[in-house]
């Protein structure tokens, strides 16, 4: 066929090609909606309600421990199966609560407004877990295998630049509007996105799926638990999330509350370590063409642990530059553990028991992460009257040494063989 004739009869893109477009332009809007509502300005949002150390780790943790209702939604799914139809569903509930936490001040008393946080953030987390199963059921038939680790860490790479963007700019808008004026000014920004995410999500095809093998919920529940390999995997991943919860989140609230760095430093930094992570999600996802996920996910480990350990370095370097460092480096190890987690979990699978296994991972180690946080906040509450280096760096270094013979050791004896999956 000539040029000429190609222009005039354009082939039509396979429904593989189409589904897996929508699924990065999709990702457009969320990824700003994360960006802008989550992590360091996440963080600054709850100090400017008024939120302890010990309620900011709490809020970090609710995303995880929701996680456990994917346990049920992966049964549920077997009677619903229109899945385009839940993620219209639950994806939109999750955008629309979480970005009406802006409305707190306006609607509430002051000695009410943490709470009242608390609560439309677990309830739109809620929606994020059951919606997120269905996602990721939907985008495992959506992409075939073979492409998996190119195509995740193109799409992740492109999402990268964006929620950079997206930093970037709130950053800029906090900091030239300090307090309640800036804040409502990113909420305007993230309820145009909630619109453009649901639009979306309307777009997205709505492939067959095949239900599970087990009639019973109780004999779907207990495949993943009794794939002795795979638990044993997903149990040590629980172990290290933990323990990397006790630190990681609450790396803003060190910057933004004991250090004094600003909005805009904090949010250069966040920038980054987020553009790394970009440029590194491309790297690992060539590398899966050559490695095993599993593999991959044990040499992230040591990455994410060497994230903390430099933050000792604080003690003799300039501390702007040891936290530039140590969020490259957290970039580098995020961005393996959390395309090779998703992999790992999802790769030699059984298409129609899929479901069951994802949501065992995440209930597993969404428990374990929720730990974390709480922990990590409760541990900065405890050591408040502390050298202010304990506080700074001082927890930081230690966990990343933990890490460190977790990930060096435990994780060789664990993720050293292949899970062999029944």
């Amino acid at each position: 066929m000539s040029k000429i004739e190609r222009l005039r009869n354009p082939r039509k893109p396979s429904s593989y090609r189409s589904g897996m477009r929508v699924a990065v332009l999709e990702g457009f809007p969320a990824v700003i909606i994360f960006q802008l509502l989550g992590g360091p300005f996440l963080t600054g949002y709850l100090l400017n309600l008024g939120a302890t150390s010990t309620e900011i780790g709490f809020v970090l943790a609710i995303t995880t421990i929701v996680n456990i209702v994917q346990i049920g939604m992966a049964v549920v799914m077997q009677k619903f199966t229109n899945r385009k139809r839940m993620l219209l569903i639950f994806g939109s509930s999750h955008r629309i609560l979480w970005a009406s936490v802006g409305l707190i001040p306006f609607l509430f008393p002051e000695k009410m407004w943490v709470f009242m946080y608390i609560v439309l953030y677990t309830a739109a987390h809620l929606g994020n877990a059951a919606g997120g199963v269905v996602w990721t059921s939907m985008i495992s038939d959506m992409v075939p295998r073979a492409v998996r680790g190119r195509y995740f860490g193109l799409r992740n790479t492109i999402l990268g630049g964006v929620s950079s963007l997206a930093l970037f700019i709130g950053g800029q808008i906090l900091d030239k509007f300090p307090g309640e004026q800036g804040f409502r000014y990113v909420f305007m920004i993230v309820a145009v996105c909630v619109v453009l995410n649901m639009i979306a999500f309307s777009r997205y095809p709505n492939p067959p799926f095949e239900p599970s093998s087990e009639a019973n919920p109780m004999g779907m529940i207990r495949k993943p638990l009794l794939d002795r390999s795979f638990l044993k995997a997903i149990v040590f991943l629980a172990v290290f999330l933990f323990v990397q919860g006790l630190a990681v989140p609450l790396f803003s609230y060190v910057m933004l509350k004991l250090m004094g760095i600003s909005y805009s430093m904090v949010s250069y930094i966040t920038v980054v370590h987020t553009l790394v992570m970009m440029a590194s999600y491309y790297v690992w996802g060539n590398l899966n063409a050559r490695h095993s996920a599993q593999t991959l996910l044990l040499w992230s480990l040591p990455v994410i642990a060497l994230a903390c350990l430099v933050w000792g370095a604080i003690s003799f370097l300039p501390a702007v530059l040891i936290l530039f460092t140590a969020h490259i480096i957290l970039g580098i190890g995020l961005g393996g553990f959390n395309q090779m987690v998703f992999a790992f979990t999802i790769g030699d699978t059984p298409k129609s028991e899929r479901p069951m296994y994802i949501a065992t991972y995440s209930a597993i180690t969404g428990f374990a992460a929720f730990l974390g946080p709480v922990a990590g906040g409760k541990i900065y509450e405890l050591i408040k009257d502390a050298p202010l280096w304990v506080q700074i760096y001082g927890v930081s270094t230690c966990i990343g040494a933990v890490l460190l013979i977790l990930g060096l050791w435990v994780g060789r004896q664990v993720l050293g063989t292949p899970v062999k999956r029944s």
